[in-house]
């Protein structure tokens, strides 16, 4: 193992020196550095030339100057390792990356990760339910997304879902043609997403159609857009359908055992929901949210290890799982509490949908306001990238699957008496997952250096500005910063997925 990750990092580097060095002098050759100071008209005009290419060693040609830059990178030049240089304007590039990257990673991380999660669900049902109406219908979606230019859906977005529903928010109201419009439309969603006879449909179609219409409604008599909220109700609810779920996904309802001790951590969560709402929100920063996010956790889990009798592990992942998504709802109904307050504060006056920038100016508040500003502007840039990212995962994890549940070991499973779920879950699931992994690796990469056009679409400041910047000035340092971060990204994932091969699948060997 330890030789294998060697001998691909000095794979990887020979790569990474050669496609570093390339895009060095593409962008050294692209332009003049010093034109915007040639065409001024400053009176120590020779003075500022004289200085920047002393700055820059534009003295040196490029295809030298390169060696410079790399050297200050393994601390051979520069102010020591890892330095990569400075800008036109004379400010350092790891200043310019540190604040970029942040920015960045932000918007990506919360992307990728929702289309990642999203695309394996619907492509595995979609395998599942291979040729019906759901199918259809998702695989039109998916190539629908796939073709769209992500500028194109970006400037769709800021049109349409942050202008169209703030003016909504004016007078958010729901009229009644609309409900009893899309409650029939949501139960023949869901009756075709799950299966079972006609008469099983019928009565899925006929509860999705009921739920639908009153949670609608519940939204107009609360008027739920103007201040929305989980509340007491919505969390016992959730809590309890959140115990049954991951308990069937995990173990099984058949498993007792497991479901007494989803449900206990449940009522604990539920319990929790109080303290943490009207006490210990008010106490707290990011850090202190972050510990206690683990403490539930780790009580969750001890709560399933000790109920668990002879099936400890499965029952404490299970209990574990079912405490994460239930804080994550707490935290989540505590964010939506300071809505009000944050679209009707003086910077956001009754628009809170952003389409433009990162944050707020002069926004003031708790941490909580902030939070949800974050939110506000991170909502159109991620969903533009998930609507991408989301139809190659959704296609591929469909694929994958199809292909498996043909394999022989899949139909001795099933032979043996196994049930459907532990058939999809432990067997046919986790080999499907080897394709993706490579898709992710791959994908991870091209997301950051993707994400060029949408922090432009959006103003964004991260690393797409500074990407631009770059090439704009004919700055080759700010650029060889940005294509540092996605080349080491797309070799590091790389690496990994190579990784979870053998991981994922033992026939694997990693050598």
């Amino acid at each position: 193992m330890a030789s294998f990750i060697l001998r691909r990092l000095a794979q990887s580097l020979l790569i990474f020196i050669a496609a570093t060095y390339l895009m060095y002098l593409l962008v050294a050759l692209s332009g003049d550095p010093l034109q915007d100071l040639r065409e001024g008209n400053a009176p120590n005009k020779e003075a500022l030339i004289a200085a920047r290419i002393d700055l820059l060693d534009l003295d040196v040609p490029p295809y030298l100057r390169y060696f410079i830059w790399l050297g200050g990178i393994f601390g051979l030049t520069g102010k020591g390792f890892g330095w990569l240089g400075v800008s036109v304007q004379n400010q350092p590039v790891n200043v310019l990356l540190g604040q970029a990257i942040t920015s960045t990673l932000q918007l990506v991380t919360i992307a990728a990760l929702v289309a990642i999660v999203l695309g394996l669900i619907v492509g595995i049902t979609t395998a599942l339910r291979q040729y019906s109406a759901y199918d259809y219908g998702v695989t039109f979606l998916s190539f629908l997304f796939f073709s769209l230019p992500i500028f194109w859906v970006a400037v769709l977005l800021k049109q349409y879902l942050a202008i169209g529903f703030n003016d909504y928010l004016r007078d958010p109201q729901i009229p009644w043609w609309f409900i009893l419009i899309v409650s029939p439309i949501a139960g023949a969603i869901w009756s075709s997403i799950i299966p079972g006879s006609t008469k099983r449909r019928w009565i899925t179609f006929g509860v999705a159609t009921l739920a639908t219409a009153g949670m609608l409604g519940y939204m107009q008599l609360t008027d739920w857009f103007s201040s929305p909220h989980i509340g007491i109700a919505g969390i016992i609810i959730s809590a309890i359908g959140i115990a049954f779920g991951v308990t069937a996904l995990s173990v099984g309802l058949k498993r007792r055992r497991a479901l007494r001790a989803a449900l206990v951590t449940a009522a604990v969560g539920i319990g929790m929901y109080f303290l943490f709402m009207y006490v210990l929100s008010y106490f707290i920063n990011e850090w202190l949210l972050l510990v206690l996010g683990l403490v539930a956790v780790g009580v969750s889990y001890a709560i399933g290890w000790f109920m668990g009798g002879d099936d400890r592990k499965p029952v404490a992942r299970t209990t574990a799982i079912t405490g994460l998504l239930i804080a994550g709802l707490t935290v989540l109904d505590r964010y939506m509490s300071v809505w009000y307050v944050y679209s009707n504060s003086g910077r956001i006056k009754g628009r809170p949908i952003a389409t433009i920038g990162s944050q707020t100016p002069g926004l003031e508040g708790s941490m909580w306001v902030h939070g949800v500003d974050l939110f506000a502007h991170l909502l159109l840039p991620t969903i533009a990238l998930i609507l991408v990212s989301f139809a190659t995962y959704t296609r591929y994890s469909r694929a994958s699957l199809l292909e498996v549940m043909n394999q022989d070991y899949i139909r001795t499973a099933r032979a043996k008496g196994l049930t459907e779920r532990t058939v999809v879950v432990r067997h046919a699931f986790r080999n499907a997952l080897i394709p993706i992994a490579t898709i992710i690796a791959f994908d991870i990469g091209a997301l950051v250096g993707g994400a060029v056009i949408t922090e432009r679409v959006f103003g964004w400041t991260g690393m797409g500005q500074l990407f631009q910047n770059g090439l704009d000035k004919v700055d080759p340092n700010p650029v060889m910063a940005f294509f540092l971060v996605v080349g080491g990204l797309a070799i590091l994932f790389n690496l990994l997925a190579d990784l979870l091969y053998a991981a994922l699948d033992p026939r694997i060997r990693v050598s």
